[in-house]
């Protein structure tokens, strides 16, 4: 009786303990990596599909809806480890790299890299989704799938695309890639540090895994990804991936927006 009582009051507390070690074992990281690619997954089917289906909008805000169900607690998850740990909800101590140890001048210049990296080799590696998709992922059942981005906008009214990527462009261009960043760099990539230089490759190959809505696009992610995932790891300054993920996601989206609204494309 008395230790079933005591039962609900200790769990939280070893699981939160379990989260917050300073190291995370191999099969834990994994599932920690991966677990939230899955749940996109069912709450695309179970929620945001029907919904976005049953209103006519673009598939692309399904997906925007399905990363905010899960991502939104995600976040909230990380505050609840904080209040753990520091009595208040809070992100100290559950998410590393925070220190700022690079100088303002210098993350600016490696952050505008980054940035033109990203861009340009996701690009550039479009081709490369589109014959990984044709070879392999045909089969795939998600409305719009295919190596480009815009497949999930294809077929709709002007009015209706214009509407979506607006709502869209604080979502998928800030908001969820910022969450994404403390998340897989700033809360998982510290904690396989100890695994050297295979933490950032790791970190890389999984957060591209994650993305189950879109497995052809696990290599290029790989190969645009890891220098700023390495330079995390290596600087101990999340700055970085914050800056070339959330900079290149609004830039393109807000360039997409812009150019939809002006009957550019």
């Amino acid at each position: 009786m008395t230790d079933t009582a005591a039962a609900p009051a200790t769990r939280p507390h070893r699981l939160a303990g379990m989260l917050l070690a300073d190291r995370h074992s191999l099969p834990l990281s994994i599932a920690l990596h991966l677990v939230p690619g899955i749940l996109i997954v069912v709450a695309y089917l179970l929620i945001a599909e029907p919904f976005v289906t049953a209103i006519g909008y673009p598939i692309f805000l399904a997906w925007a809806i399905a990363l905010v169900v899960v991502l939104l607690p995600l976040l909230g998850g990380l505050l609840w480890l904080g209040r753990e740990r520091n009595g208040r909800p809070s992100l100290r101590g559950v998410v590393g790299y925070l220190g700022r140890p690079i100088p303002r001048g210098r993350i600016i210049a490696a952050v505008a890299g980054l940035i033109v990296w990203m861009t340009v080799v996701s690009l550039a590696l479009t081709p490369l989704d589109d014959a990984v998709f044709d070879a392999l992922f045909t089969w795939i059942p998600f409305e719009g799938a295919g190596g480009s981005a815009t497949t999930y906008l294809d077929g709709y009214e002007h009015s209706l695309l214009v509407t979506t990527m607006l709502i869209g462009l604080p979502l998928t261009g800030f908001s969820l890639p910022l969450i994404e960043e403390l998340y897989f760099r700033g809360f998982l990539l510290p904690r396989i540090a100890h695994l050297g230089w295979r933490a950032p490759l790791l970190n890389t190959v999984l957060f591209s895994v994650y993305h189950f809505w879109a497995p052809w696009t696990v290599v290029s992610k790989v190969i645009f990804m890891f220098p700023a995932v390495w330079l995390v790891w290596r600087k101990h300054d999340i700055r970085l991936s914050i800056g070339m993920h959330v900079g290149t996601t609004l830039l393109m989206a807000g360039i997409g927006t812009v150019a939809l609204a002006l009957n550019l494309v």
